[in-house]
């Protein structure tokens, strides 16, 4: 590896290239992680979507094929076994954790004592600075071009504004998959590039075929849009007929479809009636005509169940950054951050050389 690609974030990580795989929900399994691992990017486990009764034997087939603990692991505090994923991550003496909506001071604190990152993601300037405040060891800054759900505010403007304002190294995320954008974020200051889609999109994910075809199909990245119809916040997907049904669908409507989608994710993953009807009771509590967007929030990933694992990509919903409209054929993890490694040097030279008049 040349020193263009040696920056604070291979340090922090111990990875190869200066490069990270997101954890997206029923995509980001151990294989995914080995292999985008093995390719020296750094990989996090998606453990969001992972049955709790899998969860532990999913960290240990990666750190089998790895021959360590080096990757990360996702959660999000509102799943019901987070102090599991928690216990684990502190156990295993995993690198790294990450997060949208985070744990608290006191949990950080457990993490930093055990040696375990923290590297949250956001997509708001004021996002991360309360991120660092809490103690984020580095922050994943996402602009409005990524996949799932997303701000409004674009890498080229988010990333400077939090560049200035946090000490922290930064990742940026949103709209990257080329060596190009790779050299682009390290020229800025950053300190490497994370990427979902364009792992998503590569013969070692686990997406049925049907929906990766239809990834590789959209050619416009205006197909690739955001709606709040799903849960009320804003969530960058490939437009497809049940998410034009939802936006078409009146308020009690998308509750019929919510509590339908809610009850088929308590069969598949075992969530106790309890969990599910504490989710409901703290809706009703804080905003009652939320209800419908509550539910949805806490079973989207039986709504990615039915794309990404189920292979019916127009019966759930399919998170994409708009970078999908660029990608036109699957390669291998290694083949992609060997392309990218070799452009963003190339790149990253042509800079750094001396222009001759």
């Amino acid at each position: 590896m040349s020193a263009y690609l040696n920056t604070a974030l291979t340090v922090a990580l111990g990875c190869r290239y200066p490069i990270v795989q997101t954890a997206m929900g029923w995509v980001a399994d151990a294989n995914l992680v080995i292999a985008s691992s093995q390719a020296g990017a750094f990989g996090f486990l998606a453990g969001a979507t992972l049955a709790p009764r899998q969860l532990e034997a999913e960290i240990k087939r990666v750190i089998e094929a790895t021959g360590g603990s080096n990757f990360g692991l996702n959660f999000h505090m509102f799943q019901e076994n987070a102090a599991q994923c928690i216990d684990l991550a502190i156990a295993y003496r995993l690198r790294a954790v990450s997060y949208g909506r985070g744990p608290d001071a006191r949990t950080i604190e457990r993490f930093k004592k055990a040696g375990v990152l923290c590297i949250p993601t956001v997509g708001a300037l004021k996002h991360a600075i309360k991120a660092v405040e809490l103690g984020a060891d580095l922050i994943t800054v996402q602009g409005g071009e990524g996949g799932g759900h997303t701000g409004g505010v674009p890498s080229t403007i988010l990333l400077p504004q939090v560049l200035d304002a946090v000490q922290v190294p930064v990742i940026a995320a949103g709209g990257y998959s080329t060596g190009r954008g790779l050299a682009g974020v390290l020229a800025s200051g950053a300190a490497g590039v994370a990427m979902g889609t364009r792992f998503l999109m590569t013969r070692e994910s686990p997406t049925p075929l049907a929906t990766l075809e239809r990834y590789v199909k959209v050619t416009d990245p205006q197909q690739i849009r955001v709606t709040t119809a799903v849960d009320g916040m804003r969530h960058r997907l490939i437009e497809n007929a049940f998410i034009n049904r939802l936006e078409r669908a009146s308020a009690l409507g998308r509750l019929r479809i919510a509590l339908g989608s809610a009850w088929h994710w308590k069969q598949q993953t075992g969530m106790s009636v309890r969990h599910m009807l504490s989710v409901f009771a703290q809706s009703l509590k804080e905003d009652p005509g939320a209800l419908s967007q509550t539910v949805m929030a806490a079973n989207q990933p039986v709504l990615l169940q039915r794309s990404m694992v189920d292979g019916l990509p127009d019966e759930g919903i399919l998170p994409s950054g708009q970078v999908a409209a660029a990608i036109g054929e699957l390669m291998s993890c290694q083949q992609v951050i060997d392309d990218i490694v070799r452009e963003a040097e190339r790149c990253l030279m042509a800079v750094s050389a001396p222009y001759n008049l």
